[in-house]
């Protein structure tokens, strides 16, 4: 049965005034005409708008629940950050021991094979460690270890790993991420020590993004660049936390200027749509307060954002909706060569968020199925 909505509808040549049709959980038609961002500012108020649903490639729980734990929690992970935007998205492991990330995949296993009703479409893992740096760990447990192509191969074999974060100065790395690569994996480098030329090494073996960019890595300085100085220099894509805490407003100001494919990740733990309070963050106790989650001694420690409330900031730094879509839902889409999602186009999944002009959420479409927001 074929459904029709309409609104101010974002495709990749810019916004259109009329409606887009899916049935069958794609779209199979957008019709109308072109608008720009200054006459849909000035236009009819009551038409919502229509934007590519979120892409989060880094989500380590939300609703309570948290990745590590197994049982139904990724359910209930992936429907707290559908009724928020999101309609495709990574499960993320934290660093541990690897029984326990093992057990982890062998739980998200089953959701990476089948989306239940009422949760976003899970892609697969985003594998966060253990291969990372121990004196970067940010908010990581300390069970980082040496890395080996059989055991990536092995843990990729209870549960598809999309993407890998690896600090590259570490030995055996830097070979290492040209083997992943060939195997078919994303190599990100995140918590890490490493140097400028350590990053510039890595991303030219086939390292294709940062994880988080500025938190957990060398700082830029102008006689030792670090790591942030590569990501600046010579990065297409890089993710970025846009919750206006781990990050100042005028670094994130930097990156978009530099880094022509930024794209945002919420990082978000089992306090994500939920009150202030203590949560869990794989072995880590964590307190969400003022906005913020982190570990007893103040670290900050992933967060509490969801992909809406990360567009609303981008808009509120001053980008255009469109501008501030692409980096929601487009460019991590690309970056994991996810050509039918991402988009508003005839022939991709139907996902798709509908939104009232202050950008909140009216109605969520995950493969032409309408997320209950209640």
């Amino acid at each position: 049965m074929k459904s029709q909505i309409e609104g101010f509808v974002l495709t990749p040549q810019g916004f259109m005034r009329g409606h887009l049709e899916h049935r069958g959980g794609r779209i199979t038609d957008i019709v109308g005409v072109p608008v720009s961002e200054s006459e849909l500012r000035h236009g009819e108020s009551a038409l919502p708008l229509l934007l590519p649903g979120f892409v989060d490639l880094h989500v380590h729980g939300g609703g309570g629940f948290d990745m590590m734990e197994g049982g139904d929690s990724v359910q209930q992970i992936a429907g707290l950050h559908a009724r928020h935007g999101t309609t495709a998205m990574l499960a993320t492991t934290m660093t541990a021991p690897l029984a326990e990330i093992q057990q982890a995949l062998a739980a998200l296993a089953p959701a990476c094979l089948e989306r239940k009703p009422q949760t976003a479409r899970l892609l697969g893992v985003h594998l966060e460690g253990p291969y990372i740096n121990r004196a970067k760990l940010g908010a990581q447990p300390d069970f980082a270890r040496t890395a080996s192509l059989e055991e990536i191969l092995a843990l990729h074999a209870l549960a598809p790993i999309k993407l890998i974060t690896l600090a590259p100065e570490l030995p055996g790395n830097l070979a290492l991420i040209s083997e992943l690569r060939s195997a078919g994996f994303q190599v990100q480098i995140g918590h890490t020590q490493g140097s400028y030329e350590d990053g510039v090494a890595a991303l030219a073996s086939g390292a294709g993004s940062f994880t988080h960019l500025f938190n957990a890595m060398t700082p830029l300085h102008h006689r030792e660049p670090g790591m942030v100085g590569a990501a600046l220099a010579h990065a297409r894509y890089a993710e970025l936390i846009p919750d206006l805490l781990h990050v100042h407003e005028g670094a994130i100001r930097v990156a978009l200027r530099a880094i022509p494919c930024l794209y945002c990740v919420t990082d978000s733990t089992s306090a994500a749509g939920m009150p202030d309070g203590q949560y869990k963050l794989g072995r880590h106790q964590v307190t969400k307060c003022m906005g913020g989650v982190r570990l007893p001694d103040g670290t900050l420690a992933g967060s509490s954002l969801t992909m809406d409330q990360a567009l609303r900031n981008l808009v509120g730094l001053g980008l255009e909706i469109a501008d501030a879509s692409l980096r929601v839902s487009t460019y991590a889409a690309d970056y994991m060569g996810l050509s039918e999602r991402g988009r508003l186009v005839a022939g991709a999944w139907a996902d798709l968020v509908v939104l009232d002009r202050q950008l909140q959420l009216q109605r969520v479409f995950v493969e032409g199925e309408e997320i209950d927001l209640a």
